[in-house]
């Protein structure tokens, strides 16, 4: 790709997370970095876990984005007696006219572009497991067959974090799975104004599409494209190293307070997540301060904290404060002037003359089998 093109794509990139924003906003009011990490999850590829009380208008954040989006939307309520099926689909039993009786498999409502799967914690963990395989391989198998999923394809999942009655705590591949853990908070008191102000007038406002499916893809392709410098990349492999505490580089406080650390999917989704913010805001290349705004969303759920950390009252939010705090960026090599190339030497007219070198009395010495025929360097003065 020619970089005036590439400029001229990133600068429209840019401006279409503009009317991403403008749009969604007649519908949600605040919430802006909930909303950016959404949608540098939607073009990473990447899924997202939001948290947060009742209440905060999740389920109509992802509502509010399938709306402005020419893409297939399916709610899923987990509820405690869902089964597998219910969300991958199953084989029913058809007679053709000839009598004759074959399988039919018949979609979940898995099989759409976005997926809202709220309350996800509600529902047992075998039918959590049911999400796996379309989260990651990003395709369904059902007896004997296996079906892809649409693209592009995104699970969106909501999950109350004070109601813990008839809950089933997401496992760790699970969570493992969501590239962001986006937490939800209260609005300030100004946008609970506006809030107040422009719900209850009975007034619902009109999205306006403005992606499909094609322009979506088109954004996963450039995103990826953006490029990583080995300095970035080395900087994140730090990062979620000092997360485990058997590895040597850990800090003494995560040797302490932590159980396990993140894996190299925490690095995957670092860098990705990096390239979309970076492309969002019409950059063209990824910052270590990309990396770190979007730390905390992905490593948030990735460390395991032990009883040490809880009786302290630190969280992991708090240790990935601290790990970035704490991990200095690499040091760039200096640069170092290289040494001139020798020219070669002539090559000498074909005969019988034999190649010789000339010692320090004049006299004629043929040179040793496999020594070097370049030039000496010139002796140093004295005193250097």
């Amino acid at each position: 790709m020619a970089k005036e093109t590439f400029e001229r794509l990133m600068e429209q990139f840019a401006r279409s997370r503009q009317i991403m924003v403008r749009e969604v906003s007649k519908a949600i009011i605040g919430q802006e970095e909930v909303l950016n990490q959404i949608y540098a999850a939607i073009i990473s590829r990447g899924h997202c876990l939001l948290v947060g009380v009742p209440g905060l208008a999740k389920t109509l954040m992802v509502s509010s984005l399938a709306r402005i989006m020419d893409l297939s939307f399916k709610r899923i309520q987990f509820t405690p007696d869902l089964m597998p099926s219910d969300i991958t689909g199953t084989n029913v039993i058809d007679e053709s006219e000839a009598g004759r009786r074959e399988f039919r498999f018949v979609e979940g409502p898995i099989f759409a572009h976005i997926i809202l799967a709220d309350e996800i914690n509600r529902t047992p963990p075998k039918t959590q497991a049911a999400m796996l395989q379309a989260m990651q391989e990003r395709e369904v198998t059902v007896g004997q067959n296996t079906y892809p999923l649409p693209s592009p394809f995104f699970v969106i999942a909501t999950q109350n974090p004070i109601e813990q009655e008839g809950t089933y705590p997401l496992p760790e591949a699970q969570l493992d799975r969501f590239m962001f853990n986006i937490f939800v908070d209260y609005p300030t008191q100004a946008e609970e104004e506006r809030i107040l102000s422009a719900t209850t007038g009975g007034q619902v406002p009109e999205l306006d599409c403005i992606f499909n499916a094609r322009q979506i893809l088109n954004m996963q392709k450039l995103v990826m494209g953006v490029p990583v410098s080995e300095y970035v990349i080395k900087y994140v492999a730090n990062l979620v190293r000092a997360t485990r505490p058997s590895d040597p580089t850990a800090p003494e406080f995560v040797k302490q307070m932590v159980d396990w650390g993140a894996g190299p999917r925490a690095g995957q989704y670092l860098i990705l997540g990096g390239k979309a913010f970076a492309a969002m805001d019409g950059r063209y290349t990824v910052s270590t301060e990309d990396v770190r705004r979007v730390a905390i969303p992905v490593l948030r759920h990735r460390i395991g904290c032990n009883f040490a950390a809880s009786s302290e009252g630190v969280d992991s939010v708090e240790i990935v404060q601290r790990l970035i705090e704490a991990i200095p960026e690499p040091e760039v090599a200096k640069y170092a002037k290289a040494r001139p190339v020798p020219s070669p030497e002539p090559a000498e007219p074909e005969g019988p003359k034999v190649l010789s070198l000339t010692d320090e009395k004049g006299t004629s010495t043929p040179p040793e089998a496999g020594a070097s025929h370049e030039r000496p360097e010139a002796p140093h003065a004295a005193g250097d």
